[in-house]
């Protein structure tokens, strides 16, 4: 079956693992296409299809004999070039040379180069014309990895496992030694990619990066890519043999069954490419269809065949190649198939006799700018363009880029390698295969790449992705209502089975509706190809003749039962009817879219482990001496004389230890909960380890933005700012009382013992206790006496490492070392003897096991920008670790002015020598890249461009606000097992029997566990600690054991080979992978990998802890999974996976924020629904029942809403017990994990805390984020902030922030739930009143110290201050500019620039575009102005007191118009007289100030006298007024947003033509041509504004009002900062210390913003409660309310 995403129109070969069965993009795996040519055998034509290279005879080193592999020899090589050249030269320190009679000791390359380095008359290294197969360079004698330099270490005997024992030994890379037979030497391989560099001009520094260690002495730079593949080479080797190391490497990467390459190789039908050689098969003019014999399937036996046949060499040379494309492809590295083909041409034009001929180098970074700089360019150009030579972000949506996964798709198919033409138009295929490589600096990519999916903003998405989920919810839910609601459908009152079947089956003509909606849909995100169109046109017919089977019948049914002939023939056809429904819906749901293709330990080792993880617990200060004490295992002396162990008490029972209970760790402490973990874990299931020895090579990989790296002294002592009540200090103590108290003594111990060496007594005083005491206050107050750093440096570390720090999460991350030093030492206890006591020759061997096996990379991208506290930071955390790595970006000035400036990925560790002069350190590698790297949104771009600079086989993927811990790194070789890679088999994988055994589909990704480290700092950490155990355990267990589970980012591990050649860690198109971890996972996914998940493994993470970080995070997180909705990931695995799998994706993923959305959109149609019925019961004669449920007579007229009500009242208490249920599996994880105890209290501190109020929060901030970015876009990176939140917030900065998303709705959905309540009162609507207050109060409820009195009414001054600027200057915090920023969404910017100062307030965001303008800005909130009226307009149709309102239409629209009306008249008269009066003013003067206030009181005013008006009208009945209300704010919100819509052209950058406004001084400001447009739409803009700012102005009163109460109880914020925090009133943050002029300043604010607030607050209660209360009073002949 074709699938529609074909850009080109053809069905064609899947790019596929038939065995694994994984998503493969729409190809369809049976399709089979066989091969033309009967002479081509790839064993020769894949690797040499000009038949000049001849494969050498059974005496090559590299060849196999019999199936078997033999190794390469030291004495002779010989290989032949042509069929004419052959060379035979010796290999070791003497060589034979060329044009020499003797042999010449080679001791450098420059011995080799010199010639033609001075010919060249410089230091570059031009190629000898030598043969580049035959000869192979002898390694450097100086080199570091020469084998003759090594001093290795024999084992007395061999192991039973294939791993390389224990060597001491200097060689860098211990498994790949000369001892054990390997294929080929460090030198030769290093001969390759010198090689491989000089025949296609890599970067020398990029060179080193992935090999050549002898090049040491040509540039200062050390090694870096020569270390790659050895690193490589050494993990493999060491736990097998070296020649299977090789086979294996080169299967993972080139040509093994879950090779990428290999894949893409027969997807794109290069085997026929190669096959017909220079007479190309375009693709679209491919060759007739050969012999049926000629498969696919033989063409990957053939391919098979080669791979066995190829040498060691010819492997390693190839690897190597891939490896050097892939290290300097940048942004290509997100392109994986795209560099497949750069690979191909590569490797094609390596075989070709023009590069074998070749006698002089090419240039170095010839590849960077021919082949990836024109890359991209394209890429980095389809998002930014150049504006006064810096780049800009183009207004351009997902749907008009070409991104990288449209570039990438190029690739896929043979059509899309047609596309690529040449500057003279030249098709690159009709180039011969040899000589393609050198035409890619002449290709015209801009003609070659077009969309191949357009990630068009709509919710179409989710109907076209989640169609199953619809047509199974919506067909059930109708079968359901049908079935029994026979009363609908009865014909002439009597019942007619027929007709049951018949209506109960149009449940399948609702789920093809479903289907044919979809498809329509789905015309609009792929391209308009023919095999597209008529894909989805079949598909499209089968679904309307389906809709007309499935309910036409119903028609016929229909008329024969009213005609009263419905009998056996209309059931016969009812129940086929139903049938083939039900058959349908199955169908539908279940069948995706599209076809998917897709040791023994004795007693004394097992003490060293356990004393080892107590000691580091000691050392973070988690336990005290005497607690360490009884935990650590002791050498006691035994009668015997003998020294024996003596277990701790904490492994005898309670008998042993006397019968009592000890305490062996502070009571709920972090050292208590990490032991309780260790120690659980060990009792699940666990993969069995390898020795460490054999342990693969593994590299942390961090990326670093502008997270803390360590707290300064002043951070950790001083308050943040002034609205801060408590120190860092101050607040960690209370957190960890105990910790503290141990660092305090062990910085006294530490001090007392530097005392007694500098000859001072530190007992002179233990006779003066009150002395003592005395001394020991800055040590308890601040952790220190002195003064000196190595004393205040206590102090910062202490507090760092227990924040949100990068110190923290690399000391933690460390700890890897520190496991694999002690477990290596444990298993081998004769490293200790060979040593002879020599501890420091003893460290330096863990040391270099542990740099052998582990390595950490931090990707800082502001590294070269640091403020000089960031870099003294910096320097400090290298220091600390000399093994941390840095990768950061570089730039450099352009070589010629005017050009473009040289960025370098640069790399430096502790080990760099360092300049104290310029205070930084010389890179160890310097590679250049195409340009700046960061073109998405910075995370992925900082962690591609540093992904080169990882090691070894594996990578875990970690934040910089993590921890790990020394017990779980000792579990790391049992994480890394779970790859099921540490038992190879031992044929080659392309052996005719032995391939079979790798064909298994690999893991990709190992994923873990996460405790919340900040779960216990009040309540809204513990949200967040419940939300992750939830979903990164329980979740995460079960869809990763059904198959669902992606990648998360942290702290996941993942096969860095597998992702690598699938397009690295993560995606970077800017804004659409916003969440760029996930797609990593969805990119492993769909490409055949495995996603695993570990239990018994967990790393430490921090969350935020504030309501706005919490909030902004969850912001972040829910546009993101808007971008990811119009992904082309959630296309396919959408619409190809078979429904278990789906289910699992759609609920462990999307479906999580559906639900959100359903939620929110559920409680909002609830309650209109009610205020409907709610009209219905305050006019209507409602039937009356006995208490029986009786009918009672006599009710003539009466309508029977008594079941509907009924209905209403089991709705609220289902979804009170839904809500209810949804805190269940935190419950149960809590009580399996903690006890019933821990579990009762923890769940009952989260409602004291009125958790539940948060939840409904976050769910409409979630809803609004993933709707708003559908919808407008502008999805981004927010910088939460991660620090402690103890600082209260401004209201004005809370409102600003949340009155979009959630207050103004909260504040519309009250006034519906308050006419609810007065028409139809309920007990149970206390629950909707609970849920729709929390959208309004809940960022006051959860913020800090929120209800102290005077920060309260400081709140209100500034609340109006607020409301005030922004009229006669610019300001950043004020009402205008949020107002302009909320409508930029729609309007957009203007590219012009002025240069004006307020320019910078505004950012860059995308205009949306039409459609979706139209519906969510137009026709939206105009049905619901309408469908308001006319609840009111049925409610004013009943006569009051035996009078009917004459014009109630009328009424409401003067009402509803009348304050525009009057907003349009006082701006007019304002505008004429500044302009008259303005010009002839001082530019200083205070003037537009005056006229602002002025307008926006009398826009008040306009405000309050027509909601008086409508309250006066109404005869102050309550109900009448607010369903008035609610219709007259509809109906103003609708024309706001038409206005804003229709009428507004883009904004300015800067506020000039605001500040113009107001002052009448329209000249000067800029402005130029616009200046006679802008008065218009300025006008526009302020009847607006002048609207919606005395609807927030009274709105802001309202919130203060409701949070009033609260502050006249006495003591209330002690309790709130007790259900906030969880401290103890005794442990609480203190008040703040002012000086007597601020105490002066503050009681003034307060007196006098005190009285402004009662005021107003009277004024507004007296305007509203004043009627209500005095009704009957009031009650008047009103002439004007009857006829108005």
């Amino acid at each position: 079956m074709d699938y529609p995403d074909d850009p080109f129109g053809l069905g064609r070969r899947s790019y596929c693992d038939e065995f694994a069965q994984p998503i493969e993009f729409g190809r369809n795996s049976d399709h089979k296409v066989t091969h033309s040519s009967g002479s081509y055998d790839p064993a020769v034509e894949e690797y040499d299809p000009y038949e000049e290279f001849q494969y050498p005879g059974p005496g090559h080193p590299g060849r196999k004999v019999d199936g078997e592999h033999s190794h390469s020899s030291p004495s002779e090589v010989s290989i032949s070039l042509g069929h004419n050249s052959r060379l035979a030269f010796e290999s070791g320190v003497q060589a034979p040379f060329r044009g020499y009679d003797k042999p010449v000791e080679l001791r450098d390359a420059r011995d080799i180069l010199a010639p033609a380095a001075k010919e060249y008359g410089s230091d570059e290294y031009p190629y000898s014309d030598r043969d580049v197969y035959g000869e192979r360079l002898p390694h450097s004698s100086e080199s570091p990895a020469s084998p003759d330099s090594f001093d290795s270490f024999e084992p007395d005997q061999e192991t039973p496992f294939s791993y390389f024992p224990p060597q001491f030994t200097h060689n860098a890379y211990p498994a790949w030694d000369t001892d054990r037979q390997i294929p080929l030497s460090q030198g030769e391989i290093e001969d390759i990619f010198l090689d491989l560099t000089q025949k296609f001009g890599f970067q020398c520094d990029s060179m080193r990066n992935m090999p050549c260690i002898w090049f040491s002495k040509l540039t200062p730079n050390p090694l870096q890519q020569f270390d790659f593949l050895m690193q490589l080479l050494d993990s493999r080797a060491s736990r097998m043999s070296p020649d299977q190391a090789v086979l294996t490497l080169h299967a993972d990467y080139i040509g093994g069954h879950n090779a990428n390459y290999r894949k893409w190789y027969f997807a794109a039908q290069l085997d026929l490419d190669d096959a017909t050689g220079s007479t190309q098969s375009s693709g679209f003019n491919r060759p007739k269809r050969p012999s049926p014999e000629k498969s696919l399937a033989e063409a990957k036996e053939r391919w098979r065949h080669a791979m066995n046949n190829m040498s060691q060499y010819d492997r390693l040379r190839q690897i190597a190649l891939y490896l050097l494309c892939w290290g300097e492809a940048a942004q290509v590295r997100f392109m994986p198939e795209c560099l497949c083909f750069i690979f191909k041409c590569a490797d094609d034009y390596y075989r070709s006799p023009e590069c074998q001929n070749q006698t002089e180098p090419t240039e170095d970074g010839f590849y960077l700018r021919t082949v990836i700089k024109p890359l991209y360019r394209f890429v980095r150009d389809q998002g930014y363009e150049v504006i006064d030579r810096k780049f800009v972000r183009r207004e351009r949506d997902h749907q008009d880029i070409i991104g990288y996964d449209d570039v990438n798709q190029l690739f896929w198919y043979p059509e899309g390698i047609a596309r690529i033409v040449l500057n003279d138009k030249l098709r690159l295929i009709d180039v011969p295969p040899q000589q393609r490589f050198m035409k890619f600096d002449r290709i015209d990519w801009n003609k070659a790449f077009f969309k191949t999916y357009y990630e068009t903003r709509s919710p179409g998405h989710l109907l076209v992705n989640f169609n199953r989920i619809w047509v199974i919810h919506i067909s059930l839910f109708y079968f359901y209502m049908a079935y029994n609601s026979p009363t609908v459908y009865r014909v002439r009152g009597k019942d007619s089975t027929a007709m049951t079947w018949s209506v109960t089956a149009l449940g399948g003509a609702a789920a093809t509706v479903i289907m044919i909606l979809a498809t329509l849909a789905e015309f609009s995100y792929i391209p308009s190809t023919r095999n597209n169109i008529s894909h989805l046109t079949r598909r499209l017919l089968f679904l309307l003749l389906t809709l007309a089977i499935t309910s036409c019948p119903t028609i016929y049914i229909a008329i024969a039962a009213s005609n009263g002939s419905d009998g056996s023939l209309a059931l016969i056809l009812g129940i086929v009817q139903f049938s083939i429904s039900v058959l349908a819906v199955l169908l539908f749901a279940i069948v995706p879219s599209a076809d998917m293709e897709v040791k023994y330990k004795p007693k004394v080792l097992v003490s060293q482990v356990w004393n080892g993880v107590i000691i580091s617990m000691y050392r973070e200060h988690l336990l005290s001496i005497d607690h360490v004490q009884k935990l650590l295992y002791h050498q006691v002396d035994t009668a015997s004389g003998q020294r024996s162990l003596r277990a701790p008490p904490f492994f005898m029972s309670e008998g042993e230890q006397g019968g009592f209970r000890r305490e062996f760790f502070p009571r709920r402490g972090e050292a208590e909960r990490r032991i309780s973990f260790f120690a659980q874990s060990l009792t699940t299931t666990i993969p069995e380890a390898v020795p460490i020895d054999a342990m693969p090579t593994f590299t942390v990989l961090t990326p670093h933005y502008s997270e803390k790296i360590l707290l300064s002294l002043r951070e950790v002592i001083r308050e943040e700012d002034r609205n801060t009540r408590v120190t860092l200090l101050e607040y960690l103590k209370q957190l960890h009382p105990t910790e503290w108290k141990n660092v305090v003594q062990d910085t006294k111990f530490l001090a007392d013992e530097g005392a007694m060496f500098n000859g001072v007594n530190p007992f002179a005083q233990e006779e003066k206790d009150s002395s003592r005491v005395l001394d020991d206050l800055p040590y308890n107050f601040i952790g220190f006496k002195s003064s000196s750093p190595e004393f205040t440096l206590r102090t910062r570390i202490w507090a760092s490492i227990r924040t949100q720090t990068l110190y923290r999460t690399v000391s933690g991350m460390m700890n890897y070392a520190k496991a694999i030093k002690l477990l290596y030492r444990v298993e081998n206890p004769e490293v200790v003897g060979i040593f002879g006591g020599n501890t420091d020759k003893l460290e330096r061997e863990l040391e270099r096991m542990a740099q052998r096996k582990f390595k950490v990379v931090v990707t800082m991208q502001r590294f070269s920008t640091f403020n000089n506290e960031e870099q003294e930071n910096a320097e400090f955390l290298i220091r600390a670790y000399p093994d941390v790595q840095i990768a950061f970006l570089h730039e450099e000035p352009p070589p010629k002015e005017g050009g473009e400036s040289r960025i370098f990925s640069v790399l430096i560790d502790g080990h760099s020598e360092f300049n104290p002069k310029t205070k930084r350190r010389k890179p160890k590698f310097k590679i250049e890249l195409p340009g700046n790297p960061i073109l998405g949104d910075g995370k992925s771009d900082n962690q591609n461009h540093a992904l080169i600079f990882s090691r070894g086989e594996y990578l875990q993927l970690i934040d910089a606000n993590q921890d790990n811990y020394l017990e779980e790194c000792l579990k790391i070789r049992n994480i890394l097992a779970e790859f099921e890679e540490y038992w190879v088999p031992n044929q080659s994988p392309y052996d005719q029997r032995g391939h079979r055994d790798f064909q298994t589909s690999p893991v990709a990704i190992v994923g873990a566990r996460e405790y919340i480290f900040s779960e216990n700092i009040g309540i809204l950490g513990d949200l967040a600690g419940g939300k992750e155990q939830t979903f990164g355990t329980l979740s995460a267990r079960s869809i990763a054991w059904i198959g669902g589970k992606l990648h998360y980012g942290h702290p996941d591990f993942l096969n860095a080979i597998f992702m690598m050649t699938r397009g690295g860690v993560s995606k970077a198109q800017k804004g659409l992978h916003l969440n760029e971890d996930i797609f990593a996972g969805m990119n492993a996914f769909c490409r055949g990998g495995r996603i695993k998940h570990t239990e018994y493994y967990q790393c430490g993470k921090g969350r935020d802890l504030g309501f706005g970080t919490i909030l902004n995070y969850q912001t972040k997180i829910g546009m993101g999974m808007g971008e990811q909705m119009l992904s082309r990931e959630y296309y396919y695995l959408g619409t190809q996976l078979p429904i278990d799998r789906f289910l699992t994706f759609y609920y462990g993923h999307p479906g999580f924020y559906i639900n959100n959305m359903l939620i929110i959109f559920s409680v909002q149609v609830f309650i209109v629904i009610m205020m409907f019925v709610g009209t219905l019961n305050s006019k209507l004669i409602i039937c009356e029942y006995t208490s029986l449920g009786g009918w009672n007579g006599g009710q003539p007229g009466c309508y029977n809403l008594v079941p509907v009500f009924q209905w209403i009242k089991r709705s609220i208490i289902s979804i009170f017990l839904l809500f209810m249920i949804s805190f269940l599996p935190p419950f149960i994880q809590e009580l399996a994990e903690r006890g019933t105890w821990r579990a009762v209290v923890r769940l009952g501190k989260q409602f004291g805390s009125l958790s539940p109020m948060f939840e409904v929060f976050s769910t409409q901030i979630y809803t609004h984020s993933i709707l708003s970015n559908l919808t407008f876009g502008g999805a981004r990176y927010i910088a939460t902030g991660r620090g402690f939140a103890t600082t209260r917030i401004y209201f004005t900065i809370l409102f600003s922030r949340f009155a979009g998303p959630s207050i103004y709705l909260g504040m519309r959905l009250s006034l519906m739930l308050l006419y609810v309540t007065l028409t139809l009162w309920t007990p149970y609507l206390i629950y909707f009143w609970i849920s729709i207050l929390s959208l309004c109060v809940s960022p006051f409820l959860f913020n800090p110290h929120q209800f102290v009195f005077s920060d309260f009414i400081i709140d209100y001054r500034e609340f109006l201050r607020w409301m005030a600027r922004g009229n006669s200057k610019s300001h950043v915090n004020s009402w205008t500019g949020y107002c302009r920023l909320s409508r930029t969404k729609i309007t957009g910017y203007k590219k012009k620039r002025l240069g004006k100062p307020s320019e910078k307030l505004s950012g860059d965001t995308p205009r949306a575009t039409w459609k979706a303008v139209v519906f969510s800005e137009i026709i939206l909130p105009i049905f619901m102005a309408g469908l308001f009226t006319i609840a009111y307009l049925f409610v004013k149709s009943f006569p009051v007191n035996g009078k009917l309102s004459p014009s109630p239409l009328i009424r409401i629209t003067v009402i509803a118009f009348g304050p525009i009306v009057w907003n349009a008249v006082i701006l007019v008269i304002q505008f004429l007289f500044s302009l008259v009066v303005g010009p002839k003013l001082p530019n200083n003067s205070r003037f537009g100030s005056f006229m602002a206030a002025a307008v926006h009181g009398f826009a008040v005013l306009g405000i309050v006298v027509a909601f008086e008006s409508l309250w006066f009208l109404e005869r102050w009945d309550a109900s009448h007024a607010v369903i008035g209300l609610i219709a007259v704010v509809s109906i103003q919100r609708a024309t706001h947003k038409v206005l804003i819509s229709v009428f507004l052209s883009r904004e300015f950058k800067h506020d000039e033509a605001n500040l113009a406004w107001w002052s009448g001084q329209w000249s000067g400001r800029g402005l130029g041509i616009h200046v006679m447009s802008q008065p218009v739409r300025e006008f526009v803009i302020k009847i607006v504004e002048l609207s919606l700012w005395s609807g927030d102005l009274l709105l802001g009163h309202f919130l203060l009002l409701m949070l009033t109460p609260p502050i006249l109880i006495p003591y209330f914020d002690r309790f709130h900062s007790t259900i906030l925090f969880w401290l103890r009133p005794s442990k609480q943050i203190r008040a703040p210390l002012y000086s007597p002029t601020q105490k002066r300043q503050r009681r003034w604010i307060v007196i006098k913003y005190g009285l402004i607030y009662t005021t107003a607050v009277a004024t507004i209660i007296s305007l509203i409660a004043v009627p209500a209360v005095h009704l009957k009073a009031l009650q008047f002949e009103c002439t004007l309310c009857d006829s108005f």
